[in-house]
């Protein structure tokens, strides 16, 4: 691991910071300055920026980008080890009292520090802080936000992150250093969605949260993003419920409704294989898969996908194509991930 410790701050550099800014990298060289120009442009001052480059492959155009930046923040090399040891490498860092998240592609308004910690100030009682942001990079979602999308609704609970009624963007939440230590930081076995782990051990360990719907942030999306790959998304959940299912001290409705979400992801990500090996021509392998999927959706068009492709794979398989893409123009003109 290398590591060059600069001042991130106007003055008095050996002054302790209030919050650490969290940045892991990898294969975000053409992103980074935008990142890391947007947290330098904040309104709030009392604050470090902590980059950590996770063994990226495109080290030397990211080493460029970062360059002009280096007086200004703190740098660490390591082997790659994924998103989560990248994070806890950072905040093992940190100096503050405060840990705020950023992803290398993503921006945040100038005001977002600024905003996140009076809302912290007005209510101490909370441990973890978020915001709704605007997506950019794919002109399908122009004008539209994170929580139109995927809201939160109510106070923010563990059963409540089990169900997806409550919605954070990592790259638009602070947390309290001390309580994420607590629960042991991110889960370094998962190569992804740890944060949702980490919100789902935070709330039930009785971490307080609380959110603002003002839009602070600025949410990229690209097309080879971890987030746009719904089998990767739903295969990481599965593990987290399933870890959840493991845990001691859970509330009996609690757990009926992280099986129930369980099943449900489960049978999604069955769907999913099932799509992946149609468009490959699997075509015995995919109606496996659907039929499992509709033990739980019980769906007529699945039913038929998969009667269709006992007795017609390849005409089931060109209509599902058709479908696929009259569907994925459908979602993205409504503004829904496909």
């Amino acid at each position: 691991m290398g590591i060059s410790t600069l001042p991130s701050r106007d003055s008095n550099p050996a002054a302790v910071p209030v919050v650490s800014v969290i940045i892991p990298a990898y294969n975000t060289a053409p992103f980074i300055a935008e990142t890391l120009t947007s947290a330098l442009e904040q309104t709030y001052r009392d604050y470090e920026l902590i980059v950590i480059n996770d063994g990226s492959p495109d080290t030397p155009a990211l080493e460029k980008a970062i360059a002009p930046f280096r007086d200004r923040i703190v740098c660490i090399t390591q082997q790659n080890g994924g998103e989560s040891r990248a994070r806890n490498t950072g905040i093992h860092h940190a100096r503050g009292q405060y840990l705020a998240f950023l992803d290398s592609d993503d921006c945040w308004l100038p005001d977002y520090l600024a905003s996140q910690m009076d809302f912290f100030a007005r209510n101490p009682s909370l441990d973890v802080v978020y915001c709704d942001a605007s997506y950019f990079g794919d002109p399908a979602f122009s004008g539209k936000t994170y929580m139109q999308i995927y809201p939160s609704r109510g106070p923010v609970e563990l059963t409540s992150l089990v169900q997806s009624d409550s919605n954070l963007i990592m790259s638009c939440t602070i947390v309290r250093k001390s309580v994420a230590m607590e629960v042991g930081l991110f889960d370094e076995s998962l190569r992804g969605c740890g944060d949702y782990d980490l919100w789902l051990r935070l709330a039930h360990h009785g971490a307080r949260f609380g959110y603002q719907t003002k839009v602070m942030g600025r949410y990229r999306l690209r097309p080879e993003s971890f987030t746009r790959d719904p089998i990767a998304v739903m295969t990481h959940r599965q593990t987290i419920l399933e870890k959840v299912m493991r845990t001691e001290g859970i509330d009996e409705a609690v757990r009926r409704a992280v099986q129930k979400q369980l099943d449900y992801v489960r049978a999604r990500r069955d769907l999913e294989l099932g799509r992946k090996l149609l468009s490959d021509g699997d075509f015995y392998q995919a109606r496996e898969f659907f039929t499992k999927a509709n033990e739980f959706f019980h769906s007529k068009k699945l039913q038929t996908a998969v009667l269709g492709l006992e007795f017609f794979p390849r005409a089931t398989h060109f209509a599902a194509h058709l479908w696929h893409k009259l569907l994925l123009a459908k979602r993205r003109v409504a503004g829904f991930q496909p």
